[in-house]
């Protein structure tokens, strides 16, 4: 026994070496958060996008909040282009690397969560990208087309839709034909990982799902991000299920990864998030999202 105790000894204060020497590792962690928009072409996402209360709000909650950067790209293409997803993979190679980033948390919306997406699907297509997967812990997904939308089928078909949500759109773009329903059946079977019956994200990619639409002008909380675009959302919803944001329906912002939360379980006075309200700091969606920074 004694002998047995003796031959522990040097295993045990190997083990605790071992441990002391990762302590440093763990305490020099350096988490940054990524915003990345849907589709569209962006050159400043922060002031047109996101808008600054919403970025700002929830970088406070990194230990350096100055560890944030916003990403402009050319979302009207497939998610696949250089203009893309890889205009993504090297904005967020920059940051990582100007940042010294080892922990890197990634909020996407609407279509940017099928560029993300892409690039966690995909690690051998481009060789930035498996830096960036093992850098990332997580990807909040805000209203992600991840299944499409029918309101894509209709802009491709040739129904005119108000200008007020020409935004959500881009008409006839490559980014648009792509979110078509059946399109992205197909990519989701063969390109992509995270749906029912494929392989499993390298990374949690968790969704954040929008349900509903109010729009009236007697109720304050249909102004949250703006009244127009919340009317024009009010009128897509008409292509929609009863379940959906105005521009997705649940089912296909729930598609890939795991449902974080729908909207109303977790929102201030259990008020729906409309597709422009979720970029926006409608709700205490910021402070939810702020939170997280920490975990």
């Amino acid at each position: 026994m004694q002998q047995f105790r003796n031959r522990l000894r040097p295993l045990a204060a190997a083990a605790v070496a071992a441990a002391l020497a990762a302590a440093p590792l763990a305490a020099a962690a350096n988490t940054g958060v990524a915003f990345v928009h849907g589709t569209g072409k962006q050159t400043n996402a922060y002031q047109d996008y996101w808008k600054p209360a919403m970025v700002d709000s929830v970088r406070q909650g990194l230990a350096n909040p100055a560890n944030y950067t916003v990403v402009n790209c050319d979302f009207e293409q497939y998610m696949w282009d250089s203009r893309a997803a890889g205009c993504l993979a090297q904005q967020l190679t920059d940051f990582i690397a100007a940042k010294q980033i080892t922990r890197l948390i990634v909020i996407t919306h609407s279509n940017g969560g099928n560029v993300m997406r892409w690039i966690l699907s995909n690690p051998t297509y481009d060789s930035r990208y498996p830096n960036i997967i093992a850098k990332t812990v997580r990807v909040n997904a805000i209203a992600p087309s991840s299944a499409g939308t029918p309101l894509a089928d209709a802009a491709m078909n040739g129904n005119v839709f108000e200008q007020a949500v020409g935004w959500l759109l881009g008409y006839k773009s490559d980014a648009v034909k792509m979110q078509q329903v059946s399109w992205m059946a197909n990519y989701n079977r063969n390109n992509l990982y995270g749906t029912a019956g494929r392989p499993a994200l390298p990374k949690p990619f968790r969704s954040v799902v929008g349900t509903d639409v109010d729009s009236s002008p007697f109720d304050g909380d249909s102004y949250c991000g703006g009244y127009a675009e919340n009317v024009g959302l009010e009128t897509t919803q008409n292509w929609l299920d009863s379940c959906s944001d105005g521009f997705l329906n649940c089912s296909s912002q729930s598609a890939a990864g795991s449902v974080w939360f729908q909207d109303k379980q977790r929102t201030a006075g259990g008020e729906p998030l409309s597709h422009n309200q979720s970029r926006r700091a409608c709700f205490n969606l910021n402070t939810i999202l702020r939170s997280d920074m920490t975990q």
